[in-house]
């Protein structure tokens, strides 16, 4: 049996995802970014605000989530395609990086990007950059 891993992610074209942040994603992730940091300020709004920078990539630029796939080749020549579970950080150890750094390097981290997105040139960095704010925010593995 011959197993390969690959990692997949089901995005809209790139056409599509750059007009996206063309006429919507670059004021709609900014608000996002505003109502998330304002929820993050209380206590008990952090749960959604870090929800809301886990989406992020998804509001800016029609960006999902990577999945790894087990693709399993058997001696019969059948294919067996099976999702692997994303294993995360400890919990504990995402909460106090979170407290620590997690909180104030993400916002510096998203206005960065942000500033990327708003040239041509930086627009693929700025994308990629979003596409890791749920680390930067909380060590989530995605």
């Amino acid at each position: 049996m011959n197993t390969t891993v690959v990692n997949t992610r089901q995005n809209p074209g790139c056409l599509l995802q750059i007009l996206w942040f063309a006429f919507i994603g670059w004021w709609l992730g900014q608000l996002w970014i505003v109502i998330a940091w304002i929820l993050m300020v209380s206590i008990v709004g952090i749960p959604l605000g870090v929800m809301m920078l886990n989406v992020l990539p998804r509001v800016i630029a029609l960006r999902g989530e990577t999945r790894q796939v087990s693709v399993t080749t058997r001696p019969d020549g059948t294919i067996v395609q099976r999702e692997l579970p994303e294993t995360q950080v400890n919990i504990l150890v995402r909460a106090i990086y979170f407290i620590f750094v997690g909180w104030w390097l993400s916002a510096i981290w998203m206005e960065a990007a942000y500033a990327l997105c708003l040239t041509i040139i930086g627009l693929p960095i700025g994308f990629l950059m979003f596409d890791l704010v749920p680390a930067v925010v909380s060590l989530k593995r995605t």
